[in-house]
């Protein structure tokens, strides 16, 4: 059987990682690498025996590829998802997956027609806390979700912009409110509040410093969450919490806790899998159920994030999502 070809569009360090995990795949070439930064893609292609280019079309229009990875800041998303997928190529597309929402559902009408396996690198539903959890809660009857992402500042400039990363919900807290929706189900209304408290001082920084947003499921169940980048010399925190009837349940990454005790959520909890496994597994068995995060389901968890942004601008109006169903 001959080694599927894989390609990259974006070889920074989140892309990077990807490429490690897939080159040690056997029967996995990377044949191609493209950049906006040549010198980045010339480095990254060297390393793996690739070839490198500047310009996503090019690449697409010279190699035979099975998958495409592409890995870049939110407003870096332009038409590549779409030449994709008119030539049947099968996407791994990091969160999130853009900052339209018209662009987005543009695409999945496109890999709908093409019938390709898509993948979203929301890996957090991968682990067996995760997995534990979500078994457990099939069939009850959930009251209210909330979550906290209490952080720091990253180093990339685009990400202080809100026009380049939607803000640290949209970018990064993404992960958390993908797990409300991964266990509560499809939130059908969200009304936020942003604020920028104490970091206006901070070169090119126009994001809010402080988010807080509250959801309504399509199921009855309320949400809350926050989230902040203000953190700078440690002290964040990270929570995800699930109020049912007489029963606190909390998950992590390492663990999930329960108040009265759970035992079949506790420990010892087995080795996460590769997403990157998962994705080529897939291609080959031809399985999109084998993926735990579709690219509609990643549009599903941005349409949550950008109707809060809506709504903040609107002083909180509560805003319909456009993917969720009462």
């Amino acid at each position: 059987m001959s080694d599927l070809k894989i390609g990259f569009i974006g070889a920074g360090g989140n892309a990077k990682g990807h490429m490690a995990r897939v080159a040690a795949i056997e029967g996995v070439a990377i044949a191609a690498v493209c950049d906006v930064d040549g010198g980045r893609a010339e480095l990254a292609a060297a390393e793996h025996g690739a070839r490198a280019y500047a310009d996503h079309t090019e690449m697409l229009n010279a190699e035979a590829l099975d998958a495409l990875y592409i890995s870049v800041p939110p407003c870096a998303h332009t038409n590549a998802e779409m030449e994709a997928a008119g030539r049947g190529i099968h996407l791994f597309v990091e969160k999130p997956v853009h900052l339209s929402m018209d662009a987005a559902l543009g695409i999945c009408e496109a890999i709908d027609e093409a019938g390709i396996i898509t993948c979203v690198g929301y890996q957090l539903r991968y682990l067996d806390p995760t997995q534990r959890l979500k078994r457990w809660l099939s069939g009850k009857t959930i009251g209210m979700v909330t979550t906290t992402r209490w952080g720091g500042l990253p180093g990339t400039p685009w990400w202080r912009v809100m026009e380049q990363s939607g803000g640290q919900l949209v970018e990064q807290t993404t992960h958390q409110i993908d797990l409300m929706r991964y266990f509560a189900g499809e939130v059908v209304e969200v009304s936020a509040r942003y604020a920028l408290r104490t970091m206006a001082d901070v070169e090119g920084f126009d994001i809010p410093d402080s988010q807080a947003l509250w959801m309504r499921f399509a199921s009855g169940a309320l949400g809350t969450c926050t989230t902040s980048c203000m953190a700078l010399e440690g002290g964040g925190k990270g929570d995800l919490d699930i109020l049912l009837k007489s029963r606190r349940v909390g998950w992590g990454a390492d663990r999930v806790t329960s108040s009265p005790e759970v035992p079949e959520l506790a420990g010892p909890y087995a080795e996460t899998p590769n997403i990157d496994q998962v994705f080529i597994d897939a291609i080959r068995a031809g399985d999109q159920k084998r993926i735990l995060s579709s690219y509609l389901d990643g549009v599903k968890t941005l349409d949550i994030t950008l109707a809060a942004n809506r709504s903040a601008e609107r002083d909180g109006e509560p805003m319909p999502t456009r993917l969720g169903k009462a």
